[in-house]
């Protein structure tokens, strides 16, 4: 969600270090995610969100306190509606759902991550890993709602792994878990 903020912010020309005019477009844009895909007002814009020009403004929009509120309550509401789901975000089990059941902390280095996205969309991996590591590190250092893992998160390094393994262990461990919560 902050990708799409990120993306409607650019297409209407705001700066993104304009924490006002960022939130205002923030509070008036709809935004929807469905069957994988992420519409901004309408437009698809689920392949442009991950593309160099976001990613290398993302950090930015989400370390604006007004944004992050009105995302929070963006993802509340639409996890509220699904009553569960699978919501992916660098806050999402320390801010956002606390309270989830299952919190699952996927890592990997900054290196294997910028082979994937350059897989995805194209570019240089080093500039790629440099882009990675700075946004980690904004991330990880912002005030409001830092990166970081939950003290009850599962720490998954899918470095090494394809993503069907990734998912058949996080399948597992919400079985395992919906299973000792009926016990």
């Amino acid at each position: 969600m902050y990708r799409a903020v990120t993306q409607a912010a650019i297409d209407r020309g705001v700066p993104l270090d304009d924490a006002v005019a960022v939130a205002e477009v923030a509070r008036n844009v709809a935004i929807r995610v469905a069957d994988g895909r992420t519409t901004v007002n309408g437009v698809d814009v689920s392949d442009s969100i991950r593309g160099a020009v976001v990613t290398s403004g993302v950090s930015t929009v989400a370390a604006n306190s007004e944004v992050r509120r009105l995302m929070r309550d963006l993802q509340r509401a639409w996890g509220d509606e699904r009553v569960g789901g699978v919501i992916e975000g660098r806050d999402i089990g320390t801010v956002v759902f606390p309270d989830a059941s299952l919190k699952v902390y996927l890592t990997a280095s900054a290196r294997v991550r910028a082979k994937r996205r350059v897989g995805e969309v194209g570019g240089d991996v080093d500039e790629m890993e440099r882009a990675i590591i700075e946004r980690d590190h904004k991330d990880s250092s912002r005030s409001d709602s830092p990166l970081t893992t939950s003290s009850d998160s599962v720490i998954v390094d899918t470095g090494n792994r394809s993503v069907d393994d990734v998912v058949e262990e996080i399948v597992r461990m919400l079985q395992s878990r919906r299973g000792s919560e009926r016990a």
